[in-house]
């Protein structure tokens, strides 16, 4: 498994080489602890439970907040492709409608003006 994350670190290097912080569960603490930083440069955030039962950890709401809002999607609600590139492909559809959303929302009233092109 170590091998597998490994792989996914090191190609997340490439594709995002501003990423300056990686978030984890204490599923990671390991090796993974170690290697990271020494192999990609980043710092490994492992969050910690501290107390039993439910509680709500420190940055784990973002992954959690991200996945209710691909849920929102009905081809991303179920695993339905069998091409993950395809799947890859409805995460980034729905990420921009979601951006898209935003956009529209945080312009003022009445600021976008048509043009006619005729």
């Amino acid at each position: 498994m170590e091998k597998e994350l490994a792989s996914v670190f090191l190609q997340a290097k490439y594709d995002a080489p501003n990423l300056k912080i990686v978030w984890a569960d204490q599923g990671y603490r390991g090796k993974l602890e170690k290697s990271v930083p020494m192999v990609c440069g980043w710092k490994l955030a492992i969050v910690n439970k501290t107390e039993k039962g439910f509680k709500v950890l420190p940055r784990r709401w973002v992954v959690e907040r991200t996945f209710a809002w691909l849920g929102r999607n009905r081809k991303l609600s179920k695993d339905y492709e069998e091409n993950p590139h395809n799947s890859e492909a409805l995460v980034y559809i729905s990420m921009i409608r979601l951006m898209l959303k935003w956009l529209a929302l945080a312009e003022p009233s009445g600021s976008y003006i048509a043009t006619n092109t005729s």
